[in-house]
Order: C-alpha cells, then structure tokens, then sequence
C-alpha cells in the first residue's frame, strides 16, 4: 500500500498505548506519533499480538525505503508512492515477524470524526429527550392539578401511571435489544413515547382514566430506552471507555431535566399546555429521522467505520450476536447473588431517583411556598450538576481502571459514593432553613447519586455480557416497581404526615442497606455466559 510522501530522515516514534500480550489473538491498535518539523505526519502501529516492550525507536532513509532501529534489532520496509495526499501503508519485518504501518491524515487535512461518536451523540440526544418528555408532567402537573381539583395522594397515582408500563416493558426490551441489536428497539420506542407525550394534555381533559391509560402506554414505550442504550454501547465502544461513554448517555440523560424544567414552565405561560407536550414530541420525531438513516446496530455493519476503529472496538470483546443463542432464564439469572446486587442497586437508584424527579417542583412549592418558575429553577440546577458529575464519574473510573486499579474495587468505589453520599445529603435535608440551603442539598444527593453509573449499571455488561440487555431489563423492572411505591408512598406520606422529611429519612436507609449488600456480594467476573 502507499504512503503519502517519503519517510522523514530522522524522526523518533513514541507508542501511545500498551502493548498487546504474546497470547493475544486479536489485533490491538497501538498509536505511534512521528516527530517531523517538515511535515507533522503521524502514523498508527497495527500489532497482531506481539510485545512491544520499546517505548520509541528511530527512523532513518529516504525516498521508498526505510530503515527501523527497534532496539538492538534492524528494522527495513518499502513503499510505493500513489499520488499525493491521503491514507497509506507500508510492510515492516524483523526477524520474521510482519507488522502494517497505517498512515493517518497528515496535519492540515480534514479531522474525521469516528462512528462511534456520532453513535454517542444520538445515543445522548435520545436519552436527554427520554428524560425531558417525563418531566414535562412533572412540571405541568401542578396547573393541571389546580385545575381538575386532584389531591396530593391522586398527584403520586398520576406521577406513577408511567411507570405501569414502564415495569411491563424493560425486560422484552432487553431481550429483543440483546437479539436484534437496539437500533429498532429504541426507535420503535422513541415513536411510541413521542406520540402519548403529544396525546397527554387531550387524555387528562378526555378522563382520568384516559390520561392514566395514555401515561402507561408512555412508560410502555420509555422502558425500552435503557437496555437498548446498554447494548448498543457495549457494542460499539472498547472496555477502556465503556464508562466515559455512559457517563456522556447520561449526561444527556440528566440534561433533559434541566431543559425541561427550564423550559416547560415558559412553554406554559406563553402557549399553554398543549404546547409545552407538543414541542418536546415534535423532537422525539426529529430524532427519529436522523436515528434511522444514520445508525447501525454493531459496528460490524456500519459501511463508513473504519477498519482501524473496528480492531479497536473489537479488541479482546466476544461475539456478541445472539441470532444461535439462547437467553438464560429467569430463575438462573435470579439465583446467582452477584445479580442480584445489581437488581437491589437498580431499586436503591430507582427509589430515590424518581421520589426526587417526582416531587421536586411540589416540595420547593409546598415547603417553601415559591412560585412554578422559581421551582422549577430550584428543580433544574440539581439535575444540571448530576450530568456534569456523571460524566466525571466515568472518566474517573476509566482513568483508573486504565491504571491498572481493579475492575470490581472500581465499581465499588463508585457504587459507594452513589449511595452513601445521597444518603447522608438527605438526612441533612431536615437542617436546612431556606430554598437554596434545600437546593445545594438536592443538588449534593443527585450529583453523587450519579456515580451509580459507574457502579452498578456497569457491572451488569461486566457478569453478563451477551445477555446484559435481559438482566438490564430485569433490574430495571425491579427499580420500577420499587419507584412506583416509592412515589405514591411519598403523596400518601405528604398527605399523612405534613412533612416529605420522614419519606426523605425512609429513603435514605435503604441507599445504605443495599450500599452494604452491594459491596459484600458484586463481582466483577463474568457469571452468566
């Protein structure tokens, strides 16, 4: 294959990445970088499982022949010029053992943007619209509640009507999203959930029974989203930044509560309520349209990746493709203890999560008497610095797996931090005296939570990573049920009590019940196979 122009006189080659072990069978991509005051070149090391223990070497020759020092041994390839400009190779051996030389871009030369990041892109996009299409009622419920007289006890039947179906849908979600790839999962369901956002408003002015219905049916289609993102980027992103790339999912994911929060109550003031479900579903469909022509579900299909990206995408993973594979059953998933110390983890979040994402704009309102905009703002900033902090979560647990730390004391380090630092955030709660001492605690409990995705959510690809779609949705269905009680407990705790603290303080023992559990039974060894 050719090189763009003839290697530098003398240049000195650093590698960027480790090397691969002798046994490796797969084809490690490891980054060398060329020093040229000339010309900038750099050039990418293609290594088919043999140890590079050298850090640089140097480079000497002109015109279409080059000469390698690899330590004491001589290095020499040949090249043949195509024209200028472009992509290229070149065959290097030493003492029998081949390699590939790939040329990148030279400098100056258009930045190509890797699939995988456009991939994480929509994958954000669609969960930030996941998120912001729920709170849209969260904040809406207050005017609709004003204006069909519904009580606080009713206020938590409707703010759980979703989760109905929600419960229903994550585990067929799962499996259908490990089986055929979680393209069509997720756009079926993105359709779905854009179309009862924009029925909502009509259902709660048809009946109460219709509004419920249209709410189930949004849950339905939501409980999808979780277990298609897991699989699609466990397919389509290396170990090393599986955590980064869920923490960016989630930021997204986080943001849409600050979008809508923001936005919603504007909405409502200006064009009414109708207006407020009709902008967010008229973005789910915008998506969809992009989803569609630009996605594929593994990586091995996509016609624009490169074969570059691709070795390093399927460096070290199995085969993934369930089409001769059989799901595991229930009950054998549910008798191994590591999975359920995801499940309990995933109720744990669950329960917490959405007695915050609920009850927010309610409780600034009602315990601090502030306005539906003041609220939302006050609503708004916790989630706005949970998606910031999620993605830090990841990159940490990256950098720290990538050191060398191991892959379960990770989790559990993060898995901690996501538990015991809400809780403790929630039982100062009762100490605070105004909006903003309650705000900055909120925004503690929330921001820390995020470091469950590092955790848990995680540890589900880590011990099952062919079916981790099903036992995804397993734990999922798990946390909803346990967020279902969790928000129509808090409305009859309200209701009972006076006082959301004693719901506050029930939900912060149960973040360190199952904080304990976690550690003493998490593994990060593959269970399930």
């Amino acid at each position: 294959m050719a090189v763009a122009s003839s290697p530098p006189s003398k240049s000195i080659f650093r590698s960027h990445s480790p090397s691969p072990s002798p046994s490796s069978r797969s084809s490690i991509l490891n980054s060398v970088r060329v020093w040229n005051g000339r010309s900038g070149s750099r050039l990418r090391i293609v290594s088919s499982g043999m140890d590079l223990k050298a850090k640089e070497f140097l480079v000497s020759g002109s015109g279409t022949e080059a000469v390698a020092w690899f330590g004491r041994e001589r290095w020499g390839w040949a090249t043949r010029r195509r024209g200028g400009g472009g992509s290229g190779a070149v065959m290097c051996s030493a003492e029998g053992i081949g390699r590939r030389l790939e040329r990148a871009q030279p400098s100056g030369a258009a930045m190509v943007i890797p699939e995988r990041a456009k991939v994480l892109v929509l994958v954000a996009m669609v969960m930030c619209l996941c998120n912001a299409d729920r709170v849209v009622m969260s904040v809406a419920i207050v005017p609709l509640a004003s204006r069909y007289g519904w009580s606080s006890s009713f206020l938590g039947i409707v703010q759980s009507s979703f989760l109905w179906g929600y419960l229903i849908s994550s585990i067929a979600g799962g499996a259908l999203a490990d089986r055929y790839g979680g393209k069509r999962v997720l756009a079926c369901g993105a359709a779905v959930w854009s179309l009862a956002t924009l029925l909502t408003p009509w259902a709660a002015n048809h009946s109460t029974a219709m509004l419920l219905a249209v709410r189930a049916l949004f849950g339905l289609a939501e409980g999808v989203a979780f277990p298609s993102m897991s699989t699609l980027l466990f397919r389509w992103f290396p170990g090393n930044e599986r955590a980064s790339a869920v923490g960016l999912s989630m930021a997204g994911f986080h943001m849409g509560n600050v979008i809508s929060f923001l936005a919603s109550p504007v909405i409502l003031s200006s064009i009414g309520i109708n207006g407020s479900f009709a902008f967010f579903a008229s973005l789910g469909f915008l998506w969809l349209s992009a989803w569609l022509v630009g996605m594929t579900n593994d990586p091995r299909d996509s016609p624009h990746i490169s074969q570059a990206e691709l070795r390093l995408i399927q460096a070290g993973k199995v085969d993934l493709k369930m089409e001769n594979s059989q799901l595991p059953s229930v009950p054998h998933l549910l008798s191994k203890l590591p999975a359920w110390s995801c499940i309990l983890a995933n109720i744990a979040n669950n329960w917490g999560y959405f007695v915050l994402l609920s009850w927010l704009p309610v409780y600034f309102k009602t315990v601090y008497n502030v306005n539906l905009k003041q609220a939302a703002w006050f609503s708004a900033v916790p989630w706005g610095v949970m998606a910031l902090s999620g993605y830090v979560a990841g990159a940490t647990s990256d950098f720290m797996i990538k050191s060398g730390m191991s892959v379960i004391y990770v989790r559990k380090m993060m898995q901690t931090i996501g538990f015991v630092g809400p809780a403790v955030s929630l039982l100062c709660l009762r100490f605070a005296q105004s909006p903003i001492a309650a705000a900055v605690l909120m925004t503690m409990a929330l921001s820390l939570s995020s470091f469950s995705q590092a955790g848990y959510f995680l540890n589900i690809q880590d011990i099952a990573p062919k079916c981790a779609g099903f036992l995804h949705g397993i734990t999922n269905s798990a946390g909803t049920l346990a967020a279902i009680f969790s928000t129509i407990g808090a409305g009859y705790f309200v209701q009972w009590l006076g006082s959301f603290q004693a719901f506050l303080t029930l939900t912060a023992a149960v973040y360190f019940a199952i904080a304990i559990f976690y550690n003493l039974f998490a593994t990060s060894e593959q269970v399930f196979f």
